[in-house]
């Protein structure tokens, strides 16, 4: 915007619209500052901050643009990623666990997934022979008939629950299981063996 100066006092040109059209000239007071000329305001906290130097009061100037320049160095040289991504500690972290995720789905059921799920059965089962050993070598017996009547319950219940595991296993409804569910299949026999000597007993 530009404003003609005339006898009588300032007018605004006359400026076309985006549509064609042009709007009139506007005659404007003495002292007018367009609103896109106008100051941003900042208050005196603002002004201060702005006004303060970048380094400490007392040190050479020079000095301070000397350090300047190092840190810029060591920003540009060791630090470049960290500064250029700006990510906190638990964000980097955050990404970190995506990416291992994304690896692992990446390799599929069929690839290394596969095998891990493999040794985790074989670890189980080696885990549940052992524990049939120790149950043989030194059956725990309850001391009264209640005792021995919640035992089995609660091993009929555990049983009932590994069979369910099973089923959802064998109909693929579970194709990833846990490794506590893996434990729980592998302590089936055990569970079975337990319940066996106890019914035997009573």
């Amino acid at each position: 915007l530009f404003c003609l100066c005339v006898l009588t006092g300032k007018y605004i040109a006359a400026t076309q619209r985006p549509d064609g059209t042009w709007r009139k000239p506007r005659r404007v007071k003495d002292g007018y500052v367009p609103q896109e000329e106008v100051p941003v305001y900042e208050n005196k906290y603002v002004k201060f901050f702005k006004s303060k130097p970048d380094f400490p009061p007392g040190m050479n100037p020079e000095d301070a643009a000397a350090a300047k320049q190092q840190q810029v160095a060591a920003v540009r040289g060791g630090d470049r990623e960290s500064e250029a991504t700006g990510l906190s500690k638990t964000a980097k972290r955050n990404m970190k666990r995506k990416e291992k995720r994304k690896q692992q789905q990446g390799q599929g059921p069929a690839g290394g997934e596969a095998e891990a799920l493999a040794k985790e059965l074989e670890k189980v089962v080696v885990s549940a022979a052992e524990q049939q050993q120790n149950s043989a070598a030194a059956p725990a017996e309850p001391s009264t008939a209640t005792e021995k009547v919640k035992k089995m319950k609660n091993l009929r219940k555990k049983l009932r629950q590994v069979e369910e595991l099973q089923q959802k296993l064998d109909s693929g409804e579970l194709q990833n299981p846990s490794k506590d569910q893996l434990d729980k299949l592998g302590r089936a026999q055990a569970l079975r063996e337990e319940l066996r000597q106890l019914e035997e007993d009573s």
